[in-house]
């Protein structure tokens, strides 16, 4: 059976006077797809998230989510989608089950299902024994993980998240990936991230649009969008005997997905497609498991 699309944007532009922020943008989100905007600061990210979740009005164009017009029914939308902005939003002067439970009466929720529901959410977050302490002693990764089970605290359909790890360390980005990933696979969640982290963009999203200048300049999944650029990985091979270089050098280069071959004392340096894919298997303990590589069989042929 054909997924829907949670998202559907056609021919969407953004003016600011005469900055264009988003021009004539289109694509669309299969419900349940994890879906990646990539791209440097400026490039317009936030000014379309923000014209997806009813913050912004396109200056043309059309804006579906959640099978609603965002100019036209923008308090339903709203009702159907979690937002987690760039910055952090919760309430310093509250504590993290007090934040949790403003925002689910602000949908209506009833007490009940309140109770229910934050401390489901906290437990997930990692953020159960901190929950009744004031969100002043929370740190920058503890502060996002409560947001994004905020966003969560009324159940939407789809959620946006926009830099939602900027500013954090290698290790709390890490942990708040994993939760991600936790909340899509439980409740089928679709998302949409902008970020200008490759990696994040890489380990998360099913697709990703590349966008600059306020256009998309390319559309597909992490591993064909890197499959486009030749030689995009490195392969440092150490050699036991030096004498034998000129000959690696050359068998190595007749390999079809090798680009390019360089030497630097006893380190040979191969630009390949795919590195992942060509690199020799190891198996458990240590031993191969039959899955050599082409780039270890030419090696191999001249040592």
């Amino acid at each position: 059976m054909q997924k829907t699309n949670a998202i559907e944007v056609s021919n969407l532009t953004k003016k600011f006077g005469e900055i264009t922020a988003v021009n004539d943008v289109s694509f669309t989100v299969s419900s349940g797809e994890f879906f990646g905007f990539l791209g440097p600061n400026g490039a317009g990210k936030t000014t379309l998230i923000r014209i997806l979740t009813t913050l912004l009005k396109p200056s043309s164009g059309k804006a579906v989510v959640a099978g609603l017009d965002v100019t036209k029914a923008p308090d339903n939308v709203r009702q159907r989608i979690g937002v987690v902005p760039q910055a952090l939003t919760s309430d310093l002067d509250l504590t993290g089950y007090e934040n949790m439970d403003i925002y689910g009466r602000f949908y209506n929720i009833p007490q009940k299902e309140r109770k229910q529901q934050i401390p489901y959410l906290l437990e997930i977050v990692g953020l159960a024994n901190r929950s009744h302490d004031l969100v002043a002693t929370y740190s920058g990764g503890m502060r996002r993980r409560l947001e994004i089970a905020r966003a969560l605290v009324h159940t939407p359909e789809i959620l946006f998240l926009d830099e939602p790890t900027i500013g954090l360390d290698p290790q709390s980005r890490r942990v708040i990936w994993d939760f991600i990933e936790k909340f899509r696979k439980k409740d089928s969640l679709t998302i949409l991230l902008s970020t200008h982290y490759m990696e994040e963009a890489e380990s998360l999203c099913d697709r990703v649009a590349i966008i600059d200048a306020g256009k998309i300049i390319a559309l597909d999944s992490p591993d064909n969008l890197k499959a486009r650029i030749p030689g995009n990985d490195i392969i440092f091979l150490s050699l036991a005997d030096t004498s034998k270089a000129d000959a690696a050098q050359a068998a190595i280069a007749k390999i079809p997905f090798v680009h390019k071959v360089q030497m630097h004392e006893d380190i040979l340096r191969v630009y390949v497609d795919n590195g992942a894919q060509n690199l020799p298997v190891p198996a458990r303990g240590g031993q191969r498991d039959g899955r050599d590589s082409q780039l270890r069989k030419h090696t191999s042929a001249v040592a």
